[in-house]
């Protein structure tokens, strides 16, 4: 009897933790890459495109080393680097931006911070699936590139340039859903 009971609790047990399991994997965002056929399968137009909370797929680093007469500090921290003050900005993996402005050849504007002036741009790549990846101003392969961000020249990491715009689709499809509950018809 005592044996019995044991495996009904044991079963109980495990009943409410698979439960709670599948409420938690449910509850989890789901990232995709936002892509040119995404935005074309869900015939998204710019307006629509601004309202989409966009996520960042992996950290981006910004370095800029500052001038002596320098004093003013945009949104990063001061590091000394070699006896240089050096600028840093970490944007990191999952956080939050929006679209700001569209630019020339598909290209947005895309801010994760403080006002639409503090922005990176994104474009898509048709050889990287069509993703919207970091638009860089120079590009030495294995080596530090440049991007503009608040109108000044940053260094970026070769870490940095895998980062791409992704969407969280269950919040997309939530907002979507259009549902409505039936009222009936009598006969008059």
């Amino acid at each position: 009897m005592k044996k019995s009971l044991l495996n009904v609790k044991q079963i109980m047990q495990y009943s409410i933790s698979m439960v709670l399991l599948a409420l938690f994997l449910n509850s989890c965002k789901t990232y995709v890459p936002f892509t040119k056929q995404l935005k074309a399968k869900n015939n998204w137009k710019k307006e629509d495109v601004k309202k989409i909370q966009f996520y960042l797929s992996n950290t981006i680093v910004l370095h800029r080393q500052m001038g002596e007469s320098e004093t003013t500090i945009e949104s990063g921290k001061i590091k000394l680097v070699d006896g240089k003050k050096v600028e840093e900005i970490i944007i990191k993996r999952r956080t939050p931006g929006v679209v700001t402005n569209f630019r020339e050849n598909n290209k947005m504007a895309v801010s994760f911070e403080i006002d639409d002036g503090h922005f990176l741009t994104f474009g898509s790549y048709s050889k990287r699936g069509g993703r919207y990846y970091l638009m860089l101003d120079s590009y030495k392969k294995d080596q530090w590139s440049k991007v503009t961000y608040v109108n000044k020249k940053y260094y970026i990491s070769p870490e940095s340039l895998q980062s791409f715009l992704q969407v969280d689709m269950k919040k997309i499809k939530k907002e979507e859903r259009n549902q409505r509950v039936a009222e009936g018809r009598k006969i008059n």
